[in-house]
């Protein structure tokens, strides 16, 4: 039995109408196949989304289920977590349920705690658990209204809890305005769309709200109401008692909308003035706390002034857990339309003063209420804006950012603080419409310098808008030379034009652009901002610089932390360093938050790509894929056009090494044709990558070369150009294959000068491949041996299987029959499983040219295992762990690791849990 059983029956007062809605909800909620659920109502304004809540409540309280509402006002939307505040004030008693880590973590969230802002993964999980602990003693519904008007905070929390309640004695019921945008992912969610009511249910409801309307004006109002419940009910109540009785003195139709404002508003202006003080009081607070408007109202009014407001059904008010609701959002829009400016400001500073202990609100409060620019108000709400960004509510910093800079006394200050909000627009909200207007608002200051953010805005808009690179880059170098920040290195405006130059001069391709950059961070004092140092060495030109910054490198990302931005850039650190695998943790993160709409657009399009490379290296190659797709579509709605071509690479790559040579090459010439024009030609540089490795898939040895001089030239590893690390190695394949044995020799040789070997072993990998590649003879295996036995292959599986590929056809020629068998097989079983079409065929053909058969060769459990081998996985079959067997042979853990990784397409399989079965099998026919 479902303990939400029977939590609807029919209210009081029956909802005209509405029998099959409530009956469907019924069911649902007490369907005996479903334990704990949620359902999304939706509807028109007016529809009745708020009655058919009400009377599901008094349902289900009725049959001992605790309700817990909230409702999303508009002036809330901009204060992270009001709404959860708002809904889980019955339960504030019972936080002490939680462990510690979730209880603190949630008091701070919804503002009665103090410390950082709490994590919200780690905010969703402390709420889903207090509601399953408060349900274990009495089933919980979740009733939450005008859904679109909760904060964005609270939409990401709820939609996390949504989509948790199986098994569970809680339900989750919510509404929201059909049409309206809303940060709530409701996909995979169950909806009830609530339609207008029929003619029959039309007439019904006026006759019995209205009985002393004539039919024929009932008719006339039918007609115009258009089904809607409250227009229905509301109408009538704006005639004058001869337009109720004569239809020929009901006046002409007005639209819907306005016909609704106007009776909202005389029916407010009516109310006594201390009652209209604390709807004003609830209607700006937007919480429903009446503790809190009480508090604001002072001694000059009481609950008991809300009656008349009751009374006119403007209005519900609970004593008991002391909440406030507007019968409708328009009765609360009205309520301060109609307020006078001055009563405006006396209200937000009553609120101000009420929430002294909650600087945001308060900051919002004092800035709403300010009649004039105002330097300490306008410094509270940009401290505000820097508590949003750093928790990723990058549109809340721009709307206190907007809000601080019309208060500004001095035109430098509103310029700049207008400038920082448009920054913060192109960089982080993804609402680059906006950004553009506020940067237009952006005035330079009086002595005619560009102010720092500005010019990094303007510098992004101008790429992003089919401007040329050159441009954006003069532009931003200019706005540095001129500025007056001496250099300093706590100028966030200049440090964040310096990273903004970071990515121009990287993008640019060229390494005269990086100069004056490298320049400009030597002189900063007392000395470079830790991160933005480490990303010029391994991010411009990794092969030279990289190495030196590997350990500060490793500091950052122990410590990376959830800000979206420092995960980001540090990302950017470590791509070719290859150090994204040290902190997936942390951009699958950023990809989950900006999926539920809690992280800055921009840093969740940097976590696409992030995590879309880091996926390609693995050989997770449609996971790669799909993420790269996901990056489009956000790129096509946000008009992040600049991004799209680091997304179409990724798709480039992926098609190029499954042997889609059509789709691969049709997306390289996209981004090369975009590129060119604008001098980006770090993305053409991408393309070329691309087209290289789609070449060497089609045995095109010779277009794989000229594609892979165009990244780098032989003999030389392209200054500021780190992707040519990439494609060294199919420079020298290329090379080697095309019989340019000089060029290929030259290459490695400046592979081995570099410092590529010392950044990361997938990059040693390619080193040693390509000097054992360019040395003849028996010399080379040792090399080829040595590159085989670096430390983590399954991080780079199709690197390695290229190497074991190269390695097995200097063993055939060098006759070495059952070596080269051995090699090649395990090169053949990973490109089978990587989908690696192209590399299939030729481990194959070699495989056959040695007198093997291919498809034999590398089918499950047919690989022999050396004595070695073996002996390791019967031990890792048993449980042990590889330090563990690696203490027990007098091995070192590392060796284990490679031999497992070899045994397993041996053995077909690809887990440490599948051993024992396949070991099993395999000694069953013999083989053991």
């Amino acid at each position: 039995m479902n303990d939400l059983d029977r939590i609807v029956c029919p209210a009081s007062t029956r909802l005209v109408g509405r029998d099959g809605d409530l009956g469907f909800i019924d069911s649902f909620f007490n369907d005996s196949a479903v334990h704990g659920a949620a359902l999304l109502l939706s509807g028109e304004a007016g529809v009745g989304k708020t009655a058919v809540l009400d009377a599901v409540a008094s349902g289900a309280v009725r049959n001992g289920v605790r309700v817990l509402r909230a409702a999303g006002v508009q002036f809330e939307a901009d204060i992270s977590y009001a709404g959860l505040n708002q809904l889980l004030v019955p339960l504030f008693d019972d936080f002490d349920v939680l462990d510690a880590v979730h209880r603190d973590a949630l008091r701070v969230a919804i503002g009665i705690g103090g410390g950082p802002a709490p994590d919200r993964l780690l905010t969703s999980t402390a709420v889903l658990l207090l509601l399953r602990l408060t349900s274990a003693r009495t089933p919980l519904l979740i009733v939450v209204d005008d859904l679109p008007w909760l904060d964005r905070a609270t939409n990401a929390v709820l939609g996390f809890v949504a989509r948790r309640l199986v098994g569970s004695r809680i339900g989750f019921l919510a509404a929201s305005r059909t049409g309206s945008e809303s940060f709530f992912e409701s996909s995979g969610l169950t909806e009830r769309r609530l339609e207008p009511l029929d003619d029959a249910s039309s007439a019904e409801l006026l006759a019995l709200a209205h009985p002393d309307v004539s039919p024929a004006v009932r008719r006339r109002i039918a007609a115009e109401a258009r089904g809607n419940p409250l227009a229905l009910v509301e109408l009538p109540m704006a005639l004058s008692a001869e337009q109720r009785t004569t239809l020929a003195a009901v006046p002409g139709v007005l639209p819907l909308s306005e016909r609704l404002q106007a009776m909202f508003a005389s029916r407010v202006s009516g109310l006594p003035d201390r009652t209209r003080e604390l709807l004003l009081l609830a209607a700006l607070d937007g919480t429903g706390d009446l503790t809190a408007v009480e508090a604001a109202a002072a001694d000059r009014a009481g609950v008991d002034d809300l009656a008349s407001a009751e009374l006119h059904r403007l209005v519900t008010v609970s004593t008991d857990n002391r909440r406030l609701a507007f019968r409708h959002p328009l009765i609360g829009s009205a309520v301060v339309e109609l307020a006078t400016a001055a009563e405006r400001r006396r209200a937000h500073r009553a609120l101000a003063d009420v929430f002294g202990e909650r600087p945001e609100r308060r900051a919002w409060h004092l800035g709403e209420a300010a009649t004039g620019p105002d330097e300490s108000v306008a410094a509270l709400l940009e401290e505000a804006a820097g508590r949003r960004l750093r928790r990723g509510d990058a549109l809340g910093a721009v709307a206190a950012l907007t809000r601080a800079a019309g208060l500004s006394p001095t035109a430098s200050e509103e310029s700049r603080r207008m400038a920082l909000a448009a920054y913060v627009g192109v960089d982080s909200s993804g609402e680059l419409d906006d950004a553009s207007r506020l940067l237009a608002g952006a005035q330079a200051h009086p002595a005619g310098q560009q102010s720092l953010h500005a010019a990094a805005a303007s510098a992004f808009l101008l790429i992003n808008r089919d401007g040329d690179m050159d441009t954006a880059y003069q532009l931003l170098i200019g706005a540095i030379e001129s500025g007056e920040h001496g250099y300093d290195a706590s100028d966030d405006g200049l440090v964040e034009a310096l990273h903004v130059l970071v990515l121009l001069c990287w993008y640019g391709g060229d390494p005269k652009l990086w100069e004056p950059l490298l320049t400009y961070v030597e002189r900063l004092t007392p000395e470079p901002p830790e991160l933005l140092w480490v990303i010029t060495r391994t991010f411009g030109d990794p092969a030279r610089t990289g190495a030196a910054a590997l350990p500060r490198l490793t500091k950052l990302i122990t410590t990376v932390g959830d800000d979206p931005t420092r995960v980001i850039r540090v990302g950017t650190a470590s791509v070719f360093a290859d150090r994204l695998g040290d902190f997936r943790w942390a951009t699958r993160r950023l990809v989950e938050q900006g999926r539920a709409g809690t992280a800055p657009v921009r840093r969740h399009l940097g976590a696409l790509m992030h995590l879309g490379l880091d996926y390609f290296h693995l050989g997770r190659w449609d996971d790669a894929a799909e993420l790269a797709a996901e990056g489009l579509g956000l790129c096509e709605n946000h008009d992040y056009r600049f991004f799209a071509w680091y997304f179409q690479y990724i798709q480039a790559a992926v098609a190029a090494v499954q042997g889609d040579v059509g789709t691969s090459a049709g997306l390289a010439e996209e981004i090369v044709r975009w590129a060119t024009p604008r001098g980006t030609h770090g993305a053409r540089y991408f393309a070329c990558h691309a087209r290289a490795l789609a070449a060497l898939g089609s045995n095109d040895f010779e277009t794989a070369y000229q594609h892979a001089c165009a990244l780098s030239p032989p003999g030389t590893v392209a200054p500021y150009v780190p992707i040519a690390m990439w494609g060294a190695m199919d420079l020298v394949e290329a090379a080697v294959r095309t019989g340019r044995e000089k060029e290929a020799a030259a290459h490695a040789a400046a592979m081995r000068a570099s410092s590529m070997a010392a950044l990361s072993p997938r990059l040693e990998l390619l080193v040693l491949a390509c000097e054992a590649l360019t040395t003849p003879g028996k010399a080379s295996l040792a090399l080829f041996e040595k590159a085989l036995s670096l430390p983590d292959p399954e991080r780079r599986p199709f690197d390695v299987a290229r190497v074991r590929l190269f390695h097995g056809e200097r063993l055939r020629r060098l006759r070495a029959a059952s070596e080269a068998r051995e090699q090649l097989s395990q090169a053949l079983e990973v490109f089978r499983r990587l989908g690696a079409k192209p590399w299939v065929a030729r481990a194959a053909a070699e495989l056959r040219a040695g007198g093997h058969s291919g498809s034999a060769a590398a089918g499950p459990g047919a690989g022999s295992l050396t004595a070695q081998e073996l002996q390791i996985a019967r031990l890792a079959a048993t449980g042990l762990t590889n330090k563990q067997i690696a203490e027990r042979l007098l091995l070192s853990h590392r060796t284990i690791g490679t031999h497992l990784y070899q045994v397993y397409p041996k053995l077909g399989i690809t887990s440490r849990a599948a051993l024992r079965d396949a070991l099993s099998g395999l000694e069953s026919d013999g083989g053991g």
